[in-house]
């Protein structure tokens, strides 16, 4: 839809009285704010507002309703979908709030932080907050999605440790939501993605960690297959105390790619476990006694250094996703994915990744949310690079696997992963009680679709 007309043009002139911070259309200076992190996404909305605070946040909320206009909202730009010139997009980044309390382990943030500003903040202190497995997206978006990371067998979802929400709906009301006030929108922020509102501050449980034992083994690819076999039979029985991952890589030769592992199929075993070194030392030495790693880079490392598990990509770049939810792998299974993304299989794909779920994860919390299946096994998630050239090959390899896959999978997904503002795409993340009730509470506080767009779960009325 195209709406950037010069009469709109002048109405966006006139939000920038209505707001302290600044409002930037195409081609002015803070519209670059847009850029998200998938760069192969089109984020084009008609303006970017650097928001300073919440009362920021509802201007623009009524400024959209009265103009005929969505609201997105970004900081990262990490899980971005497609945003065209109907929309305005919120950013975030000037909401820097972090206080943290030593006595009752918690942590007040604002939406602006990523995970390394809180990490860094509660680390003098002894604690740390539940982090996904990259310190570099934003800490709303990911409470958001529910937050699945290198610990979650361990503490379950990063959303189970969240205290409070400081939100304002698409009507532009700011709401206090705790789980004893607005409990419904509580049990809906804590999966929903944006469908209940724009988050500004969050409050959060620290965690008493200040070291972990864990890191990456990588393996050649051509180990790839009795080590993928090991891993599994080494999931039956290991311990809450310990989380794991394996996935197949293709890293390009950058700078910043270890040399052994550049260029070439290499096979890594994910593990972060907070046993005493000893025991996790004992449980890792089960899958290094299956080959000679090419880089062994597990060991004590400090909480602060929690990135290292994965070694996700910090730089901006064109990616293809996609995700799915399985049932117990089998090795059949193992051998059906090896077959798409192992030795041989000329996979285009950057990462291809098994993530053991379970655990803590499996048990509902102390307050319920809109998060759905924790009965899952493993998430499994495809990442390709579009650059050529390789790039063409992609997407449709990317279906390839889903296929392989398919006798394996459950047809469900998690908020986070693989990101899509299709509605039969966003509707894989819940099941139909759910999708319902975030539906009618999102029209309840939002009845002029404000924040209609992107990932929202908002049935058609």
């Amino acid at each position: 839809m195209n709406l950037q007309t010069p009469l709109l043009d002048t109405a966006l002139e006139s939000l920038r009285a209505e707001v302290t911070g600044s409002v930037a259309l195409p081609g002015e200076a803070g519209y670059e704010l847009a850029t998200p992190w998938n760069v192969a996404v089109p984020v084009n909305p008609c303006a970017v507002v650097a928001v300073e605070s919440a009362q920021d946040i509802a201007a623009t909320m009524r400024f959209a309703a009265r103009n005929g206009l969505h609201v997105a909202v970004q900081r990262t730009g990490h899980g971005a979908v497609p945003l065209g010139n109907d929309v305005l997009l919120v950013h975030t980044g000037k909401l820097t709030e972090c206080i943290v309390d030593p006595e009752t382990r918690t942590a007040r943030i604002g939406a602006g932080l990523i995970w390394q500003d809180v990490i860094d903040a509660a680390a003098p202190h002894g604690l740390a907050p539940l982090a996904g497995s990259s310190a570099t997206v934003g800490v709303a978006g990911f409470l958001t999605g529910a937050g699945i990371g290198p610990m979650v067998r361990t503490y379950g979802l990063s959303s189970d440790h969240v205290r409070s929400f400081d939100i304002v709906t698409g009507s532009g009301e700011l709401i206090h939501v705790t789980p004893d006030d607005h409990a419904e929108l509580f049990w809906g922020l804590r999966g929903g993605k944006g469908t209940l509102g724009i988050v500004t501050a969050i409050e959060i449980d620290l965690l008493p960690i200040t070291h972990f034992y864990g890191g990456a083994l990588y393996f050649d690819g051509a180990d790839a297959r009795a080590v993928a076999h090991a891993w599994l039979d080494w999931c039956a029985d290991l311990p809450e105390h310990s989380s794991t991952s394996v996935a197949f890589l293709q890293l390009p030769p950058l700078p910043q790619v270890p040399p052994p592992l550049a260029g070439r199929l290499t096979f890594a075993v994910r593990f972060a476990s907070l046993a005493d070194e000893g025991e996790a030392e004992q449980i890792i030495n089960r899958i290094r006694s299956v080959a000679t790693p090419l880089i062994d880079a597990v060991g004590t490392l400090p909480y602060a250094a929690i990135a290292a598990v994965h070694a996700d990509p910090i730089e901006p770049m064109p990616t293809h996703e996609s995700t799915a939810l399985t049932t117990e792998l089998s090795h059949e299974a193992v051998d059906a994915l090896l077959s798409v993304a192992g030795p041989g299989s000329q996979s285009p794909q950057t990462v291809v990744e098994l993530r053991l779920l379970g655990g803590a994860l499996a048990r509902e919390p102390k307050h319920r949310s809109a998060f759905c299946h924790r009965d899952a096994s493993f998430a499994l998630m495809v990442a390709g690079v579009l650059v050529p050239p390789s790039a063409d090959a992609v997407v449709g390899h990317s279906q390839r696997i889903d296929r392989v896959m398919e006798p394996w999978t459950t047809g469900r997904a998690l908020p986070n992963f693989a990101p899509s503002a299709d509605p039969d795409q966003i509707a894989r993340t819940y099941d139909e009680d759910t999708a319902h009730w975030l539906s009618a509470l999102g029209n309840e506080h939002d009845p002029d679709g404000v924040l209609r767009v992107g990932q929202v779960m908002r049935q058609i009325r």
